[in-house]
């Protein structure tokens, strides 16, 4: 006998062990502000080696590594916060 599949309200999700996202508005800005700000720094810093400010650029990339380790921190975080209310 063929099993009929359950109608569209009562099927699961595609990954159970995954929470169920509402919306995006409920999603933190870290991740995205951390990300524009890495790319915004780098952007600098680049030009200001074009332009021959070897000082500056090279603050700027070291500004850039600090950006990108906020960022990782914040997937990381966030990761973490997500595992434990599944959890719960």
């Amino acid at each position: 006998a063929a099993r009929v599949p359950p109608p569209a309200k009562e099927r699961s999700r595609p990954n159970p062990s995954l929470p169920a996202r509402d919306s995006r508005a409920s999603q933190p800005l870290s991740l995205p502000a951390g990300c524009l700000c890495t790319v915004g720094i780098l952007a600098y810093g680049i030009l200001c080696f074009k332009k021959g400010n070897t000082r500056r650029s090279q603050l700027m990339m070291r500004a850039r590594v600090l950006a990108q380790g906020f960022t990782i921190a914040a997937v990381v975080g966030g990761m973490m916060a997500t595992t434990v209310k599944s959890r719960q």
